[in-house]
């Protein structure tokens, strides 16, 4: 019996150290494997390995970068059995269809304070443009990036999590850097400005207003429809797909946050059931008061995670 106390115990005490760092962890997995679900995985992977080998933690006060590292470990051996993630706009041209695996989003706008060393907020680090370029990264590259630029850790932590040198770890981050283009922020999900050319294009679409969707547009827009390998850049060829494809039919949106950016759930009209049915996720890129970039995520399985209904009345 006591035993059985023992383990209870231990447990609870595993639980109560855990708990206040899941968020962050799974968030940590979505950044270095662009999807969801692959975090949830990973997630739940590494928590089972702690759990089991608890007893090589001697210091609680280590309990979080011992976490780290074996989230990080666990993201590194899935990266070895799948492609690379993206999105339609990042496909090289010479990429075969068969082995396009497609970029998720995230819901909120991302968790955790960053530690003194990091370059980025909580919020910029999960934007689309961001975690797509870190896919692009080798493993130790993208791990060097994401615990020192993103979560703060030092160089010597750093090293310790990925189990190479200083040196190595140093080196890692120098190419990583080089090589990840340094993204502009969008605006954030709460300045008013933004939601209010948010609130513009989503009634734009609800009246079939093709000429106001372009107008809130920047002169070299982009939109893309994951899994749909096609995407359309500027506003002449973003009207004509809108005309001649989407425009059809009747939308209502509802709004949400992905990526730390604004974002909708967008539903078309199912005459047969009489009713706006879920299509996609659309997240969309705001800066200098134009819509820079939208996303529309063709998966209305997506929506129970961003608290998104899967019918909306007329």
């Amino acid at each position: 019996m006591d035993s059985v106390d023992d383990s209870a115990s231990a447990r609870a005490e595993f639980d109560r150290l855990v708990g206040p760092l899941r968020a962050e962890l799974h968030v940590h997995c979505y950044r270095f494997l662009g999807s969801v679900h692959d975090a949830d995985d990973a997630l739940q992977e590494a928590l089972l390995r702690a759990w089991r080998s608890r007893e090589n933690l001697t210091d609680t006060h280590k309990f979080r970068p011992w976490l780290y590292k074996i989230a990080t470990n666990r993201c590194l051996t899935m990266l070895e059995r799948r492609g690379r993630r993206e999105l339609p706009m990042d496909i090289a041209a010479d990429s075969p269809a068969a082995e396009r695996v497609w970029l998720e989003p995230y819901p909120g706008v991302g968790v955790g304070e960053p530690g003194p060393e990091a370059r980025y907020t909580a919020r910029e680090s999960v934007e689309l443009a961001f975690v797509a370029m870190v896919q692009q990264l080798p493993g130790v590259q993208r791990g060097a990036l994401l615990l020192r630029d993103v979560l703060g850790f030092t160089a010597s932590e750093t090293a310790e999590l990925l189990d190479v040198t200083v040196a190595a770890a140093n080196s890692a981050l120098q190419r990583a850097r080089a090589r990840i283009e340094q993204s502009v922020p969008s605006q954030a999900p709460d300045d008013p400005r933004a939601r209010l050319l948010a609130q513009r294009y989503a009634a734009a679409w609800e009246d079939a207003d093709v000429d106001g969707i372009v107008a809130l547009l920047a002169a070299d827009a982009r939109y893309a429809m994951p899994p749909l390998p096609e995407w359309y850049a500027g506003h002449a060829a973003i009207k004509d797909f809108l005309v001649t494809g989407p425009l059809h039919w009747r939308w209502r949106f509802l709004p949400t946050v992905a990526n730390g950016r604004l974002a909708f759930g967008t539903y078309w009209w199912d005459a047969e059931r009489s009713l706006f049915a879920a299509m996609a996720l659309d997240v969309l890129t705001l800066r200098d008061g134009a819509i820079t970039e939208v996303v529309s995520f063709l998966d209305p399985t997506l929506f129970p995670r961003f608290a998104l209904p899967d019918t909306v009345a007329d």
